[in-house]
């Protein structure tokens, strides 16, 4: 669910063997925020801390943040601050989504994972901090904009089958286009958040259920 600010440049794909994969083994690339982490509850969490509110009536990110009592959400500008600075200072304070650990866990057996994330760069340590202290300490890569093409750039450094994993379709569909060979899921791992989000099941095949996806993951690479 996290987007990047507009003006950060996209980064170039990592050199794959210098992370530790293995290039002859399957490559899981999965996002963090409503994948992993239960960001939104998090954010959520931050805000009421500065005496706001988080209205889950939309799938959208800026346009729930509300002062309390107020039927018009906070403006775009001070929403994207608000956010800035969870990630400097409150993104360790996030759950992570039942049963998403254990699934990476067992896949990472003999897998390859790499975290592909959209977060700003000051992130990078307080993200790396809260993934390893949930027992998900694989490569992460940070990135701006749509994920098609570090996606595509790391894919092509495997010789085995690819996987994607994102919540939002834009970024599905940004991977289906760069590399279109690549299997890709969606997956919304909050519940308050999964019958609002955008599905387009004709593309991306949607799983909300960490349990089920370990399934469909090892059905499709192994």
């Amino acid at each position: 669910m996290a987007s990047v600010p507009p003006h950060l440049p996209p980064q170039r794909p990592p050199n794959l063997l210098d992370m530790g994969v293995d290039p002859a083994r399957p490559l899981l690339l999965v996002d963090v925020d409503e994948v992993l982490g239960l960001f939104m509850q998090g954010f959520g969490r931050f805000l009421e801390g500065r005496g706001l509110e988080f209205r889950v009536d939309r799938f959208a990110l800026f346009q729930n943040i509300y002062r309390p009592g107020e039927t018009q959400h906070l403006p775009v500008e001070e929403g994207r601050t608000h956010f800035d600075d969870f990630f400097r200072l409150g993104c360790g304070d996030m759950e992570p989504a039942p049963g998403g650990p254990e699934a990476l866990r067992a896949l990472s057996q003999r897998a390859n994972v790499v975290i592909l994330t959209n977060a700003p760069g000051p992130a990078r340590m307080a993200r790396a901090r809260w993934l390893g202290r949930h027992g998900m300490d694989y490569p992460l890569v940070l990135n701006a904009g749509p994920k098609g093409p570090m996606a595509a750039g790391m894919i092509r450094q495997v010789r085995a089958p690819a996987v994607f994993i994102d919540d939002l379709i834009s970024n599905l569909d940004s991977v289906a286009e760069s590399a279109p060979a690549v299997t890709r899921f969606q997956m919304v791992a909050d519940p308050r958040l999964q019958p609002l989000a955008p599905t387009a099941p004709e593309r991306h095949a949607r799983i909300d259920d960490w349990r089920t996806l370990h399934d469909a993951i090892e059905a499709a690479v192994f």
